[in-house]
């Protein structure tokens, strides 16, 4: 991304004006990507903006119908058009990478097909890497900013994600892995309400998916529309809080565009090509955290929290921790969303916590922002909420998979950094 482009990007995110979304998609893929972070912000953007830079979740621009024919013809061979009987030329949906068209197979079984819009990963990977550049010149002037948002870091998650998105392959990849989880774990933790598209995979390719057709709403067209009932919303965290704290494989993008609700109130998780991984000691500190904050053990929360410290604090570290948390959470539990959001709170968290020493590297990442994601879901549609109290049984329920007496034992830096290396490993295998 030029400097330009940054400083343009950066008024659409802290101007006065309405955000224009347009002007951000025109920006190219890096900054849709930064820009649906930055929905989830409210304790860096007002909430009126958050909400409204949502809108990059489910309004993208589509290609015409003669570049999507000459994509089709360019990403599958000449038998592929002989399986079906119908293909619509017009996209009916798109998101920030691919777009999706009706299409019927010969049966007259009705599906959809998703194509890859261009040839994103050249610039894509050139904006990161100037971005990079930028990022590190005002972490020079001040270094503080890498231990409490590590926004580096930040921008090699999101690089990371959407280089997985760009393979389509991912997507089958990732819905077989998460559908398994679920099925190994039905006897501990069932999830009947959870359900994935079906795939045609033998017709489907890096660039082309052919998915079958799916009429229910998305979660965003649920919050548009007020049809997502905060019990809908407590049922999605029990499934992903599950996914998330209890077997450590998840929806890397679980955003409000990436699942939907059928009208028996059960999901369906799509565009699941990211799928990611939280180390034991992440979830276990996180997890910990809402656990013990929920029943009010504010000490044991905030001890929890500690177990990600590289080297447990003491003295006057430790008593400026524990002072500076008791004070921020003096009174949270049992305030609403709209009084105190989930995101903020946690932002501020970590400040405090890595002032005692504890790190968020970039494996905390994808579970701080699918917390946001839930957050920001909760804001939009149930700003009146107390949602830590209401998380309560579920987080009850994620501890058959998790021993709660465990949550405030330290795993030693030793331990984390083979997990991690096994874990790069196990990845750069599969891959």
């Amino acid at each position: 991304m030029r400097l330009t482009t940054l400083l343009s990007f950066a008024r659409e995110l802290k101007g006065n004006k309405p955000v224009d979304i347009d002007k951000i998609q025109s920006m190219g893929l890096l900054a849709v990507k930064i820009g649906q972070i930055c929905a989830l912000r409210p304790d860096l953007l007002d909430p009126d903006r958050c909400i409204q830079l949502q809108e990059l979740y489910s309004r993208a621009p589509t290609i015409p119908k003669e570049n999507f024919e000459r994509l089709l013809s360019r990403y599958t061979d000449e038998n592929f058009r002989d399986n079906f009987s119908f293909i619509d030329s017009e996209p009916f949906a798109a998101a920030s990478i691919g777009q999706i068209h009706r299409a019927e197979l010969l049966d007259g079984t009705k599906v959809v097909i998703k194509i890859i819009k261009a040839d994103f990963e050249k610039s894509f990977r050139k904006d990161v890497k100037r971005m990079k550049r930028w990022v590190k010149m005002g972490l020079f002037f001040n270094p503080k900013l890498k231990k409490v948002g590590n926004p580096v870091g930040l921008l090699s998650h999101i690089e990371d994600y959407t280089l997985r998105e760009l393979n389509l392959l991912n997507e089958i990849k990732g819905k077989n892995r998460l559908k398994d989880l679920s099925e190994e774990y039905s006897d501990k933790f069932p999830m009947p309400k959870l359900s994935f598209p079906k795939i045609w995979e033998n017709l489907s390719n890096e660039r082309v998916l052919v998915i079958e057709e799916i009429t229910s709403p998305t979660l965003e067209s649920h919050l548009n529309s007020g049809t997502l009932e905060w019990d809908d919303l407590l049922q999605l965290f029990r499934i992903h809080g599950a996914f998330m704290f209890g077997m450590g494989i998840f929806h890397g993008d679980l955003h409000p565009g990436n699942a939907m609700m059928t009208k028996d109130k059960d999901f369906i998780f799509i565009d699941t090509g990211a799928i990611c991984e939280a180390p034991e000691h992440v979830r276990k500190a996180l997890f910990g955290f809402f656990y013990f904050l929920a029943k009010g053990e504010l000490k044991n929360a905030f001890d929890a929290m500690l177990t990600m410290a590289d080297v447990a604090p003491t003295g006057d570290t430790l008593e400026t921790y524990y002072s500076s948390m008791f004070e921020l959470y003096d009174g949270f539990v049992g305030t609403s969303v709209s009084e105190v959001s989930l995101t903020e709170q946690m932002m501020k968290t970590i400040r405090a916590a890595v002032l005692a020493g504890c790190s968020f590297g970039d494996d905390a990442f994808p579970i701080i922002r699918s917390l946001m994601y839930m957050d920001g879901m909760v804001l939009k549609g149930h700003p009146s909420v107390d949602l830590i109290s209401s998380m309560g049984p579920y987080l009850d329920e994620f501890a058959t998979l998790i021993d709660p007496t465990t949550l405030l034992k330290r795993i030693p830096l030793s331990q984390r950094s083979m997990l991690k290396k096994n874990r790069s490993l196990i990845s750069n295998t599969t891959a």
